[in-house]
């Protein structure tokens, strides 16, 4: 079996950056809780970093739609239901969280 690149390769450095921007964000929000922030302040950057943590699970999986899902349908066999499979599985998730 052949490894090939993740789909988000070329991009790979964008996501980095902001997966540490919700890093940044992440630490932000464990001082607010250890300097007592008003609950509401506290809940609204929550929901800014599940925004953020989302945006890059879309971009991830716009990634690996393009990119693994397309090379394995272009070769057929199971893989290329396998990777279908997997895809549905992952957006599934995404759609429950």
């Amino acid at each position: 079996m052949t490894t090939h690149p993740p789909g988000y390769v070329d991009d790979k450095d964008a996501v980095l950056k902001r997966l540490r921007r919700i890093e940044g964000q992440i630490r932000g929000l464990q001082r607010m809780v250890d300097e007592d922030t008003y609950c509401i302040d506290v809940l609204t950057q929550v929901s800014a970093a599940t925004k953020a943590l989302e945006s890059v699970a879309l971009t991830l999986l716009d990634q690996h739609l393009a990119h693994c899902v397309h090379d394995a349908i272009s070769q057929g066999g199971d893989d290329a239901q396998d990777k279908i499979a997997e895809a549905s599985a992952a957006i599934a998730r995404l759609v429950r969280s």
